[in-house]
């Protein structure tokens, strides 16, 4: 079955009453496979305006100075194309730009690369090469699918590096939510080859040079945690059942002298970040650079709403700057 546009309502009417659907995905997929909508922008602002009226949602608006390519193929599994939009500075110079991987959250099940939007709008306007991508959700592959999707797309962003001015030796992921935590795992597997995938590009690196978790979380099994079916379904059983792979897809983990320097941005919910304060023992045994901010009586999904969103960017731009500058990991 060939479909050329998308069926997917837009995220601005309420999806969330819809629950689960089985639709056709984004554009040039060749079939159809199962969707979750359970988690759009419209939902949470519904649901969290009931404790916060005064909240706003953060709208995309393409910058002045800023180019974007959306729906580019970065990745296919065999007749599945996964898809990614890129923004990135018009200005041509000799210098080439950082570049910033973006991985929308909704429990390993739900959301979509659209919610990364407004954000790498942002940073293409601060001069960084923003990439917002898709990757395969828990109705459509289990663990560890999304990490291959995401390590496949780094691969490819080397690959395009002319292309888009990258700056190859200064690549960074950023996630929120599920995203974070395949933003942290995918930096803390830096050079395991046991995480690549299939998906393309098997000559460029993977590796990820920072690291930008906001709302994450670092360990499945853990006091602080309050992970339960949502990962289960992801993570192809409870950790009664499937304890080795819940310990294998926690980033602290595998953290250690091979994860680049990290950022945890965090709601007023320690259960989504749980495991950081360990991680950041691990890494401290390295001197690898970290970075901790609590933004105080927010929702979890805090980054998708005005007034929140200005600082969320604020803490990153500062991050990047900081870590670009003065890092030189080798690939």
């Amino acid at each position: 079955m060939h479909l050329k546009k998308s069926f997917l309502l837009p995220t601005t009417i309420p999806l969330f009453t819809l629950a689960f659907v089985l639709i056709a995905v984004v554009a040039d997929a060749q079939e159809v496979i199962p969707r979750d909508t359970s988690f759009t922008v419209y939902s949470a602002f519904v649901k969290e305006r009931k404790k916060y009226p005064f909240i706003e949602t953060v709208r995309p608006e393409l910058p002045k100075g800023v180019l974007a390519k959306e729906n580019v193929v970065y990745s296919s599994i065999g007749q599945r194309h996964l898809h990614a939009d890129v923004f990135y500075p018009a200005k041509k110079t000799k210098l080439r730009y950082p570049a910033v991987l973006l991985i929308f959250g909704g429990g390993w099940k739900s959301g979509d690369k659209s919610m990364s939007i407004p954000m790498a709008q942002r940073l293409a306007a601060e001069g960084y090469v923003a990439v917002a991508v898709e990757y395969r959700l828990s109705p459509e592959a289990k663990y560890p699918a999304a990490v291959h999707d995401i390590k496949a797309a780094i691969r490819w962003m080397r690959a395009n590096a002319q292309k888009y001015n990258i700056d190859k030796t200064k690549i960074a992921v950023h996630g929120v939510s599920a995203g974070g935590q395949l933003a942290a795992l995918v930096g803390a597997t830096n050079s395991i080859k046991k995480f690549e995938g299939n998906g393309g590009n098997s000559k460029q690196s993977s590796w990820v040079n920072a690291i930008m978790d906001i709302d994450g979380i670092l360990a499945f099994k853990h006091p602080e945690s309050a992970e339960g079916q949502v990962a289960a379904e992801w993570l192809g059983g409870t950790y009664e059942q499937k304890p080795q792979v819940w310990e294998e897809a926690s980033a602290l983990t595998h953290a250690g002298k091979n994860t680049p320097p990290i950022i945890f941005i965090q709601s007023q919910y320690p259960r989504f970040t749980a495991g950081y304060k360990e991680m950041i023992t691990k890494l401290n045994k390295y001197g690898i650079y970290s970075e901790v901010h609590t933004v105080p009586d927010t929702p979890h999904p805090f980054w998708l709403f005005h007034p929140w969103f200005e600082p969320t960017m604020k803490y990153t731009l500062n991050f990047l700057n900081k870590v670009f500058k003065e890092q030189h990991n080798k690939l």
